[in-house]
Formats: structure tokens, sequence, C-alpha cells
């Protein structure tokens, strides 16, 4: 190697080292991120229907860190059922809110989170009826600082609302007596369901069965009595002997296309006729 390229190299070796000290990555921050408070919103509602509101209990909303299983929030939906044009007449894209336009039901809380957290959300409700209660779940990431506002996490409940209101439940049927059922069937929401509603009921198979044990023995077809959500149909008494431990009437609602299903049961004791005195 002649003189002059080794004096080149030992002048070009200093400043390649320098080139790569400069280049070194710098200090990386260890602590731990700030926690950033995130919003969020879920909303629960009648499949088909309306918000679950203060009308028929609520709804009540826990939320967990999947990773860890920790209670990240809970509480009870409150507030309005919603209102009726805007959620079921007012035409919309997919984009445009259906709930928030106007005051309704929801339950609010504030995440603090430092990394981006997948949570688990679960609903049941309505709480005024425990016969109806439904159950739903859902995942949903999470990632600091981005609210989930305006309509929120939707969660629907199918089902119905089915009640039977006369004869009380519990109350002594007497043997051979043609009773009169009345049963009620809302939305999960309380919303009526009655012919040419929002909630048909000419679409929903409502129908009853008078049941000794676990046998059927009378089955009844429901129809609308005129009042609010109110259904009714005939039934017969049987003998304390046929039904000794009494007998169960049960009310169904049914709406295949809809996939909304709902039941009302009733247990009533059976009690021997009384004979009419005889006229002199």
């Amino acid at each position: 190697m002649t003189l002059s390229r080794l004096c080149a190299l030992l002048i070009v070796l200093p400043l390649f080292a320098l080139n790569l000290a400069s280049a070194a990555p710098t200090n990386v921050s260890t602590q731990p991120a700030e926690p950033i408070d995130t919003e969020v919103v879920v909303r629960v509602v009648a499949h088909g229907g309306m918000v679950i509101g203060d009308a028929v209990g609520g709804a009540r909303i826990t939320i967990t860190d999947v990773a860890s299983g920790r209670l990240l929030a809970s509480g009870i939906q409150t507030g309005e059922a919603g209102d009726q044009n805007q959620i079921m007449r007012t035409p919309r894209i997919m984009e445009e809110p259906r709930y928030s336009t106007r005051p309704s039901a929801a339950f609010r809380t504030t995440l603090s989170l430092d990394h981006p957290t997948l949570i688990s959300i679960a609903a049941q409700g309505p709480l005024a009826y425990p016969a109806s209660m439904q159950r739903a779940s859902t995942t949903v990431l999470v990632f600091p600082g981005h609210d989930l506002a305006g309509d929120g996490i939707v969660m629907p409940l199918y089902g119905y609302i089915v009640r039977i209101d006369h004869p009380q439940p519990g109350q002594p049927l007497m043997a051979k007596d043609d009773v009169k059922l009345k049963a009620s069937v809302r939305m999960l929401s309380g919303s009526l369901v009655r012919p040419h509603g929002d909630w048909d009921s000419r679409k929903i198979d409502i129908h009853g069965e008078v049941l000794i044990g676990n046998r059927v023995i009378e089955r009844l077809q429901l129809f609308y009595a005129g009042s609010q959500s109110v259904f009714e149909a005939p039934f017969f008494v049987p003998l304390p002997a046929d039904a000794p431990n009494g007998l169960t009437v049960r009310v169904v609602a049914a709406d295949s296309t809809g996939n909304n299903f709902g039941m009302g049961e009733a247990h009533y004791p059976v009690q021997p006729e009384r004979l009419k005195p005889k006229k002199n």
C-alpha cells in the first residue's frame, strides 16, 4: 500500500466512526404512557324497536378488560325510549345516527386508557320485567382518546314482554268454568304491539296453551281486545280430578320474520265446581 493511500485511509476511518456514533439510537423512555380519558357510550335497544329506558327499568351494563378480566365500569342505562318518528319512520343512510338525534336512554362512562384495550360489554334488561329479561354481550377494541360517542355501541336485545293479566296468576279457578284469558304483549322497550302499528300484531303469532303438567290440553288463538297491547281468548277449566296439581296457562308471541320471541306463564289451582241452588 502506498503512503498516499495509507494517509487517506487514516483520515476516512475516524469520519466513518463518527457517522456511526451519530446514527446510534437515542435512549428510549421506559416511562409508562399517561392514561387518556376515553368516553364510551353504550345503548341497549329492543331489537326492531326503541331504546330500553326507564319505563321498563332500563338495562344493566358491565364493561370488563378482556385481557385481565378487570371490571372497568358498570351501571344502569337510564333515560327515555327515544323519538318513535326518528327511530322507526325516518329514512337514513347507514352512517347517520338513529337513536341519538333526540334524547334517549344510554349508559355513559369514561375509561382511563394508556394502551389499546379490548373490552367486553355485557347488557341485561329490561330490569323491571325479570321474566322477560334478555342478555347480550360484545367485544370492542378501544383506543385511548378515541371516544365511542353518538349512538355509541348499540346492543339489541331480542324478545317480547308477555304478561298474563287475567286471571291473576295464582288465582283459584272454578272447575267447568269458561274463563277469559287476557294477556299483554309489548316490545322489550315497552312499545305497544297492536294491529297496523309500528309493531304490527298481524305479523306475530300470538297464541295460548292450557297445560296439565307438561301435557297441552287446549290451544288458544288470541285476538286483539281493542285496548293497548291486550289480547284475549276463552278457555275451559278442567275438573280437579283431571288437574289435581292445578293447571298452567302459557302465552306465546312469536315473530319468525323479525326474530323476536316471548313467553309468559301462570299457574292456577283448580277448585270443585259450585252447584247453583235450585229454584223453588
